[in-house]
């Protein structure tokens, strides 16, 4: 395999190279932010890249969406995401980026790869169009979907109600500025709860619950 690898942690990258060209493989760039990952792959047209989630500038999401525009500009390039986070807001567009062509996509977390063989078959199987997900990052991609799912039944009324809600206003102060009566807002509030699954429960504080849902969205 052609390999590009993009990872900050010199360290790490040095690691990664030595590995998979002990195990018969061409790294041809090894990089330490997206945007050198992006030049690399149109300089070097790899069989697959391997790139962590946070990068450089900001640490937050660079490398993720770097793979995403991978995949949608040569989708036989398979991409590797070699991270010690989930990020669930990409991950979902990474899996559906490709346009009609065969690339494999992976996501495995640096902490649970059991050995170097693991993580050399990882990264083939995606070259050769397969796909590898760790199960925690499954889990955490359907969970997100399903709060996802509870929020896109919301009707925009209920939507700006929730927004509201988010913003600490009572319900009287939501009727005040949706121009509506406090009953109307109770209504809403009420199909919210129920849209969400948010079962009546001592244990838990309903309002709260939704507003963490609206954030974490």
């Amino acid at each position: 395999m052609r390999i590009v690898i993009a990872e900050d942690s010199a360290v790490m990258r040095a690691g990664l190279a030595e590995i998979l060209a002990d195990s018969g493989h061409e790294v041809v760039a090894a990089v330490g932010n997206a945007d050198d990952l992006l030049a690399a792959v149109a300089g070097h047209p790899p069989d697959a890249v391997v790139v962590d989630v946070r990068m450089p500038p900001s640490y937050t999401d660079e490398g993720v969406r770097a793979a995403i525009a991978i995949r949608r500009t040569d989708p036989k390039v398979g991409v590797l995401v070699f991270s010690q986070y989930i990020e669930t807001r990409y991950t979902a567009d990474l899996l559906s980026a490709s346009h009609g062509g065969a690339a494999g996509v992976g996501y495995v977390l640096k902490d649970r790869v059991a050995d170097v063989d693991e993580f050399v078959e990882a990264l083939s199987r995606v070259a050769a169009g397969g796909t590898a997900l760790d199960p925690e990052v499954v889990t955490q991609l359907m969970g997100a979907s399903r709060r996802d799912d509870g929020l896109s039944t919301l009707t925009t009324r209920e939507r700006d109600v929730l927004a509201l809600m988010a913003e600490g206003r009572s319900n009287t102060a939501i009727a005040q500025i949706l121009v509506v009566s406090d009953r109307s807002v109770e209504k809403h509030v009420g199909n919210i709860f129920s849209k969400l699954g948010l079962a009546p429960s001592d244990a838990d504080h309903r309002r709260v619950l939704a507003v963490l849902r609206y954030l974490e969205s």
